[in-house]
This record gives structure tokens, sequence and C-alpha cells, in this order.
């Protein structure tokens, strides 16, 4: 099966060299980027930051071994990591994704 994270990442940083490296590593089949502007509340004050939203394609036999990886590589001290279960996926893709993220 399918699972998709969305984990908002700093747009300043060096994040596509991270995005390829979970790539890489085969934790994720895919990582798509969106440029955003967060509005959030941090330690009492509202914060406004330029971010990209990482949209990460992976299966669920690889699922936990990436939201691990981010919370650990992440450089915020809380990430924010949604793992969402689509309900209906194009069986193609979703048999690229499986073979792109088996081990």
């Amino acid at each position: 099966m399918l699972a998709v994270l969305l984990v908002t990442y700093p747009r300043a940083s060096n994040y596509a060299a991270w995005c390829r490296s979970l790539v890489e590593r085969k934790l994720a089949a895919c990582v798509n980027v969106v440029e955003l502007k967060s509005f959030y509340r941090w330690e009492g004050r509202v914060q406004e930051d330029d971010e990209v939203l990482l949209i990460m394609k992976t299966s669920t036999a690889a699922v936990q071994a990436l939201k691990e990886t981010v919370a650990r590589e992440h450089p915020y001290k809380v990430p924010s990591i949604v793992e969402l279960s689509p309900v209906d996926v194009n069986k193609p893709y979703l048999e690229w994704v499986l073979e792109s993220t088996r081990a």
C-alpha cells in the first residue's frame, strides 16, 4: 500500500540534497516540493516563515523508517510529519512506488 507524508522544511536550507538522499536510500519513491509561506504559533509568538512542503510518497513497509529518519535529520525541534493513507491509487503508480522503496 501507499503512504504519503507531508513535511514542511525551511526554504533557505539545502532541502533538495536531503530529498535526493531520501530517494537514494529508498525511504521515499518520490518527493514533490511546493514553496509556501507558513504562519504558526511557536513559543508564545506568531511566526512567519518561508518554507517548502515536501510531499513524500512511500510504501507502508517503509513509512516508519521514513518518519524516524525525518524526525532524526530534520532541522526543526518539532518537525511537522503528517501521514496520509490514500484510499485509491493508480495501480501502475502504486507498483512503481513499491518497487522504488523495496530494500
